[in-house]
């Protein structure tokens, strides 16, 4: 077993083209010897996003905190803190905090390397 507190892990912004006021840990990966899935936590500040992008894998989310709205093949979909998301793959979304406090969830996708 492996165990990470999130205090321990390091904090990097998401500088990716398209993103803004976005942070993340990288709670289990590869590097901790996680064959399958990793787990990642984002925080996104009022007022941010998560960059508009497309992959071939799914993921799934776990809003812990906050309220977003998810840009997806549907339209917009409102989320708020214990709903769970299904992102499948190629589809392309967005996660942008639309309330006054710090949006934070859990995202695991698959190990593709």
């Amino acid at each position: 077993m492996i165990l990470r507190k999130k205090g321990e892990v390091p904090v990097d912004a998401v500088e990716e083209q398209g993103a803004s006021g976005v942070s993340i840990r990288w709670l289990i990966s590869k590097h901790e010897g996680a064959p399958n899935f990793a787990m990642r936590l984002f925080d996104v500040a009022p007022g941010g996003y998560t960059p508009l992008h497309q992959h071939a894998w799914e993921h799934v989310v776990y809003i812990l905190e906050g309220q977003a709205e998810v840009a997806s093949s549907q339209g917009p979909v409102q989320v708020e803190s214990g709903d769970a998301i299904l992102v499948e793959p190629e589809e392309k979304h967005q996660f942008r905090n639309c309330g006054d406090a710090t949006l934070r969830f859990l995202c695991m996708i698959p190990i593709l390397e």
